[in-house]
């Protein structure tokens, strides 16, 4: 302290020497020691605070800052599965919508009638020859009786022509009747048969149009669709109901081209509805055309199972064959920047990021066609949290 005393004395100015001397011990301030002294005292001070400035060190880390600096990377805790080469069914996988195996349109034949009755309803079960809808028949059943009365009469005058021809052939060898009086005779006779003939198809006619005024169901199946409404004139031809043939349905999957090769009729098919539903088919023709926006062709499937209905969406799986493949857990295939990689765990629990190739889904397994072998051990869970070349505790 009496040092830095007389340091504050030798640098401050003038104005503040009275209170550096008011700081100094008094035997400093005593004139028994010389100016020479004084200013012996002054270098050696100035000496040792250069040294001290020197010898200082900066700033230290604390103690907790300094552990934890020096401590080793934990090694994170994952588990691992050895890859094994198990015996699997391919398959192909596909989406698609379900579509009615065959729609048929139902219309009326005859045009111009009031429909008088509708006898089914969207979702009615019908079979072959079902009257479904039923038309005003007043009107034919009146034509058909005119048409009966002219074929009657149309007889009548066949019989009478028979007669006139028997008759003029019975007097023609006696002279009485000239031969052209016979001919015309024996062309009345054909002229009046013929009348009958016309007078039966008109009556054949009014029948069938009569009987069409039933409009029944060409085959058994399920009506999906309703236009009609009792009251409304029928247009011939015009659109009344939508029969789904035989209740059948199908799945139309788009598959890739390059896939085609592996597809054939015959084949084992599982469909996945949207509520997770499991419904059973079998591939019944694999379409000729590819579409040239996709480069996708329609595989047709024949559902025999399920509430499958026409327009529902579904995801399924084509069974293409049985054999080995190399499989790992899906939870241990990374997806990054597009690609699919595993950690291969090796010598001392070091991980190695592997790029593969990842075939399809087989229940919770995913099959690796290229970038992995049998044997080998990959992580599994917590795999997406690591990176090359970390260190890792397997746990089991």
């Amino acid at each position: 302290m009496q040092i830095i005393s007389l340091l504050i004395i030798y640098q401050l100015p003038d104005i503040n020497n009275v209170y550096g001397l008011a700081l100094m011990p008094s035997f400093l301030l005593r004139p028994t020691i010389s100016g020479k002294v004084q200013r012996a005292l002054v270098v050696a001070l100035a000496a040792s605070l250069a040294l001290a400035g020197c010898g200082r060190r900066g700033p230290q880390p604390d103690a907790a800052s300094a552990g934890v600096a020096s401590k080793p990377n934990s090694a994170m805790t994952v588990t691992a599965t050895q890859v094994l080469e198990e015996p699997i069914t391919r398959s192909v996988e596909a989406t698609g919508s379900v579509q009615p195996w065959q729609e048929v349109i139902i219309g009326p034949e005859v045009g111009g009638y009031r429909v008088s009755a509708v006898l089914v309803d969207v979702g009615s079960v019908v079979h072959r020859g079902q009257a479904l809808v039923k038309l005003s028949a007043e009107m034919l059943n009146a034509e058909v009786n005119s048409r009966r009365a002219a074929l009657r009469s149309a007889e009548a005058r066949a019989v009478n022509a028979d007669a006139a021809l028997r008759r003029g052939q019975a007097i023609a060898t006696s002279g009485a009747l000239s031969a052209a009086n016979l001919d015309q005779l024996a062309a009345d006779q054909v002229a009046a048969r013929a009348a009958v003939e016309t007078a039966k198809a008109d009556l054949a006619t009014s029948e069938l149009r009569l009987k069409y005024t039933d409009v029944t169901s060409p085959d058994d199946g399920v009506v999906t669709s309703r236009l009609v409404s009792v009251g409304q004139v029928a247009q011939a031809g015009g659109e009344m109901l939508r029969l789904l043939r035989q209740g059948r349905v199908e799945w139309r999957a788009e598959v890739p081209e390059s896939l085609l090769g592996q597809l054939k009729a015959g084949q084992d098919v599982s469909l996945t509805g949207s509520d997770g539903s499991r419904i059973a088919g079998k591939v019944r023709t694999v379409a000729p055309t590819i579409s040239v926006a996709n480069r996708t062709a329609l595989v047709y499937v024949d559902i025999n199972s399920g509430n499958a209905r026409p327009g529902m969406f579904a995801s399924g799986s084509i069974d293409i064959g049985q054999g080995n493949a190399v499989q790992v857990p899906v939870a241990s295939v990374v997806v990054q920047d597009g690609y699919s990689y595993v950690f291969v765990v090796g010598e001392n629990d070091v991980v190695s990021r592997r790029l593969v190739v990842p075939g399809g889904l087989h229940g919770g397994k995913m099959e690796i066609t290229q970038g992995l072998k049998a044997g080998e051990r990959v992580a599994v869970k917590g795999a997406g949290f690591l990176k090359d070349r970390d260190t890792v505790k397997v746990v089991s």
